[in-house]
This record gives structure tokens, sequence and C-alpha cells, in this order.
């Protein structure tokens, strides 16, 4: 793999928490980095303007907002963030399948294939275990639940997942090579895990099979964040 080719499967973590912080992070990574991802606390501090601020950088955008709700109120939330013109958005796979199918409908209705945005689904959240699944009541293992979340998704219409590294096997196996598969809790070797659980190094997540992987604090907080990302790029290209 190619370093360019390395580059653009990095998506940053713009979790921060001011818009000048937010456009000291995009001018700095723009070019360095492939999206970056937009998630709940920014987009409710400053909505729509800051994804055009990014998109105005010449980056793409990963909305991680994480639509859950009535199927009709998530395919009109999907609406306004395709017209947004993002490369990535995301609802909650465990919305079911009458929520993911009618937002797919929606988007091959009113938006052209070959540009549209790609939507995902978001299997078991990267901070969850076994233990806190049980708590609300789901008695299956992350391992039997990733896959077939995943599988419901790819039968409504869903471009691909949001999905644990650990898992990325599973999904490949259960929804073949075309599925994308977007990986948070990757941490390469000199970063702390944080509050993720279940991680894999960016090397370890592409051999996997994954196709983008999220990656924040181990930039943001580096005492030298260019040379970071100079460095998650060699482990990737090297895989």
């Amino acid at each position: 793999m190619t370093r360019d080719e390395a580059r653009s499967k990095i998506i940053f973590a713009l979790d921060v928490d001011t818009l000048d912080s937010a456009r000291h992070w995009v001018t700095t990574l723009a070019g360095r980095v492939g999206m970056f991802k937009v998630g709940k606390q920014l987009f409710t501090a400053y909505g729509p303007d800051i994804v055009r601020m990014i998109e105005n950088n010449g980056v793409e955008v990963f909305l991680d907002l994480k639509y859950h709700d009535i199927p009709n109120t998530v395919a009109m939330a999907s609406r306004e963030a395709a017209r947004l013109q993002v490369k990535l958005f995301n609802l909650h796979a465990l919305g079911g399948y009458d929520m993911m199918a009618r937002t797919m409908e929606m988007m091959e209705r009113e938006f052209p294939a070959e540009n549209r945005s790609k939507v995902l689904a978001v299997t078991i959240l990267t901070s969850s275990t076994e233990e806190t699944l049980r708590e609300v009541g789901i008695e299956h293992p992350v391992t039997e639940m990733v896959p077939r979340l995943a599988k419901l998704a790819q039968k409504a219409g869903i471009d691909g997942v949001v999905a644990s590294p650990r898992e990325v096997a599973l999904i490949r196996e259960a929804c073949g090579s075309d599925f994308l598969i977007v990986t948070p809790g990757v941490r390469p070797s000199f970063a702390a895990s944080d509050d993720q659980k279940r991680i894999m190094t960016p090397a370890e997540a592409v051999a996997a099979g994954a196709d983008y992987l999220v990656i924040g604090r181990p930039i943001s907080a580096a005492a030298d964040p260019l040379r970071a990302v100079e460095a998650i790029v060699d482990e990737i290209a090297a895989a």
C-alpha cells in the first residue's frame, strides 16, 4: 500500500470544544489525513457551519451523529446530512430494519448514486463490554451481535458499518468485501487506550479488512501531532 493510500484511510476525530480549535486541526492536518469526523459535541455547538468550514478547506467529512429514532425522522435527518455533501454519516443498527431501509429508500430516490453520501450503521459501540450489554438486556455476546447487526444493515441497503476492529474479520465473513467498515478503537502502539475497550493497532485493523480508521487522541494528544500522523501512515502502509 502506498503512503497516499494509507493516508486516505485515516479519519481524524475532531472531538474539540471550539470552532477555533476545530479550524486549527483542519488547517494543520488537511492533506495529511483522509477525512475529519464531526461528532455530537461540535455539531451541537456549531451545526452545519462546522461541516461547511471543513469542506471549504477541501477536506471530506464523516458526520458522526448516530441517528436513532422513528423511521421517518431518521430518513429526514439523513436527507439533511446528505444535502451537506458529507462523505459519510451514520445511524444506529439497533434502530432496526425499517428505520434503515426507509433511510436508504429516501437516499436512492433523492440523490444520484455515483456521488451520494455513504450511510453507515453503528453496530456495538467500542466502549461497550459484555457486562454493559447485559445491563441493557442484550444477552448475546459482542461477537454474535456485531455480525448479526451488520447483516441486518446490509439487508436494508446500508453501505457499511462502524464497528470495533476486533469484529472486522467477522463482518467481512458475514457481509463480503464490498461492505464498508469504519473502525474506531484504533490505537497505535505509542498511544494510551483511553476509554476504548476493544482496540487494535492501525496495522492490525487494516490487515483485518478495515476501510477507514477513526483516530483522535493518539494524534491530538501527541507531543508532535504531525510526527504521530506520519508514524501512523507508516504503520498502515507497512500493513
